[in-house]
């Protein structure tokens, strides 16, 4: 895997309109796609719950790649939350099976989770590893408020509970790490990033 470091540079922290924009973009594009799997999850997730009991975890990274993708891209303070929390905004507003203030909450929940990988590396590595450790924080968010609202009745460290939160960490360290690194060097390379470090950095654009 290409990998990008900050190697020490004291990064840019401010926001600029650009920044904000293409965040937005990211979120708006990612409540569109979580709503779409929220109508067909049902199917998969109740035969992988028939096959192996919290095996329908597997499928949870497919709502939390709005924070980690953004973050890479923007690469400033609060943009993982920041997409991550617009995705499940709209996604509340067009409605799903959670409804509204639920899904809002594990949107916070992930997004922040999400950040605090790039908050623990203070925003400074910027490579595969960090997005997988970024998908895998946002699934354990994910998992967390399960525990504490629709699988409550559950004993969160008996076999489900583990199985859950293995197969819910995975899927965020795949979906939301790995393929959103490909997806970022993929839409770099196009030099639609060229605005960005992230973008240049992939194209071996100077400032």
């Amino acid at each position: 895997m290409t990998s990008t470091t900050s190697n020490g540079v004291r990064p840019i922290l401010r926001w600029r309109v650009v920044d904000i924009a293409v965040a937005s973009v990211i979120g708006v594009a990612s409540s569109l796609i979580y709503w779409m799997v929220a109508l067909v999850s049902t199917g998969p997730w109740n035969f992988l719950e028939a096959v192996i009991p919290g095996f329908g975890g597997i499928i949870n990274g497919l709502w939390l790649f709005a924070g980690p993708l953004a973050a890479v891209i923007v690469r400033k303070p609060g943009a993982a939350l920041y997409a991550e929390v617009v995705a499940a905004v709209l996604e509340a507003l067009m409605g799903n099976m959670w409804g509204g203030g639920s899904t809002f909450v594990i949107g916070l929940v992930q997004g922040l989770m999400a950040e605090l990988a790039f908050v623990i590396l203070m925003y400074r590595k910027w490579n595969p590893a960090t997005l997988i450790l970024s998908g895998a924080l946002s699934g354990v968010g994910c998992w967390g408020y399960s525990f504490f609202t629709n699988l409550q009745a559950i004993d969160w460290g008996g076999s489900y509970g583990v199985i859950y939160l293995v197969a819910t960490v995975i899927s965020g360290a795949v979906i939301a790490g790995i393929l959103m690194w490909y997806l970022y060097i993929a839409i770099a390379k196009t030099g639609a990033l060229d605005h960005f470090v992230s973008g240049r950095e992939v194209r071996g654009v100077n400032d």
